[in-house]
């Protein structure tokens, strides 16, 4: 079977010019080993975007492969309509441990879409069944939140979202950074916002766009202050991304209801989960008749086999000491970005932990210049993705220091090849 011809005659990529795609050679993953990916020629490629952020601890983990095969010897599926199951139930338990304190619930989904549609979809109905009509959001501008209706109402990245405009729902945009704007907006509009949601320190489909120390804990104070919700997506940031567990753990903040997903199953299965504090769950309990129910569900809440990845994910945080080790692992990446900020072809480096988004000096539209620096790095053997002119890494936290070196210099190398050393001028 030819698979390049299969792939072009049949399937759709997801955020792919398909006209492009065409054009173009695919790597076709056959396995996966490590921090590596080898395709089906026998090519290896070191995993540098983590398969899409979520790979925490390398491809083919042997403990997280025993607990997927051990629970598949039991059931693979069974609904958590109506009924439950052990891994759920010891996962849910293992994730309010590890939160912040007052997240005391845990409802699963599938994505990081539809943790933040859920989220969104509680908070609203969370003070209507208190006799209050909040139905507004307030969300930062070059905001991402998933791809559903209502994440990408609270989404700020126009590239992404401004087509399906007419059929979202009006939010309030704040200035990533500005508390002064953040207060004006909730006191203008206290009465009508259910919540604030933001991702905590990164915004990472914006290319890695880091907030100012302090933002987070000020933001939280002003929701407080104004009586509204805070809700933290942790999809990207969770699991050990920027050097804690949690994002908003560098700045003592606790939110309301806390988003999570791709890194939970260490990149191994669909699974997220939205967390939320007790007050908000008791605002849902209520006799049958008087209909507060939180009516969302999917069908594959809390697979049985998802869950057992992720219980397994978390022991391996533990029996490896993955943070503990992550912080030379930080210092070095820090290091090593050094000449690469240097190149005259980069304009800016933005990185928080294991967050990494190089910022190219604009190019002409056509030239694609952040695919090229992809397609230089796949050619020397790693896989990396652009944003626009944003080339972002963000490997998996189990990467060696020899992997962490190969990989940022492929990535300077693929930069200088694709730019072709051309002096660009730098930003003010």
């Amino acid at each position: 079977m030819d698979l390049a011809a299969a792939d072009r005659a049949y399937l759709w990529h997801p955020f792919t010019q398909q006209r492009g795609w065409a054009r173009e050679d695919p790597v076709i993953v056959e396995r996966g080993e490590g921090t590596d990916l080898i395709d089906v020629d026998g090519n290896r490629y070191i995993d540098g975007v983590s398969s899409l952020w979520c790979n925490i601890h390398g491809h083919a983990h042997p403990r997280i492969d025993a607990a997927v095969r051990d629970q598949l010897s039991k059931v693979a599926h069974s609904t958590m309509l109506g009924l439950s199951h052990r891994s759920a139930i010891e996962l849910a338990q293992r994730l309010v441990e590890l939160s912040p304190p007052g997240l005391t619930r845990v409802f699963y989904s599938d994505s990081g879409s539809t943790a933040t549609e859920i989220a969104l979809k509680m908070a609203f109905q969370y003070w209507r069944q208190r006799g209050k009509d909040r139905r507004r959001f307030v969300a930062l501008r070059m905001a991402y939140h998933g791809d559903t209706i209502g994440s990408v109402s609270v989404g700020g990245i126009d590239l992404f979202h401004s087509l399906y405009e007419p059929l979202l729902f009006e939010t309030l945009k704040a200035e990533p950074g500005d508390v002064g704007g953040m207060d004006k907006l909730l006191a203008a509009h206290r009465s009508e916002v259910a919540a604030v949601i933001m991702e905590p320190l990164v915004q990472g489909a914006a290319g890695m766009l880091l907030h100012p120390p302090g933002y987070l804990r000020a933001v939280r104070e002003l929701c407080d202050r104004h009586g509204v919700l805070l809700i933290l997506d942790e999809v990207a940031t969770g699991f050990g991304r920027t050097g804690r567990m949690f994002a908003c753990e560098h700045e003592g903040v606790a939110p309301d209801l806390m988003c999570l997903a791709k890194g939970i199953t260490g990149g191994y299965l669909p699974l997220a989960a939205t967390l939320a504090t007790e007050d908000i769950y008791e605002g849902f309990l209520g006799e049958h008749e008087e209909f507060r129910t939180f009516f969302h569900g999917h069908t594959y809440t809390g697979n049985p086999l998802a869950c057992a990845a992720a219980l397994a994910t978390l022991d391996v945080f533990r029996e490896e000491r993955t943070l503990e080790r992550l912080q030379a692992k930080i210092d070095l990446l820090a290091e090593l970005l050094q000449p690469v900020w240097a190149h005259q072809a980069v304009r800016q480096v933005r990185r928080r932990g294991f967050m990494v988004g190089i910022e190219l000096a604009p190019r002409p539209l056509p030239e694609r210049i952040g695919h090229r620096v992809a397609l230089e790095a796949r050619r020397r053997g790693a896989i990396i993705r652009p944003l626009g002119d944003v080339v972002v890494m963000m490997p998996p936290l189990s990467i060696s220091h020899e992997d962490l070196r190969r990989l940022v210099g492929i990535t300077a190398e693929a930069i200088e090849a694709a730019t072709d050393a051309v002096a660009l001028p730098r930003a003010a």
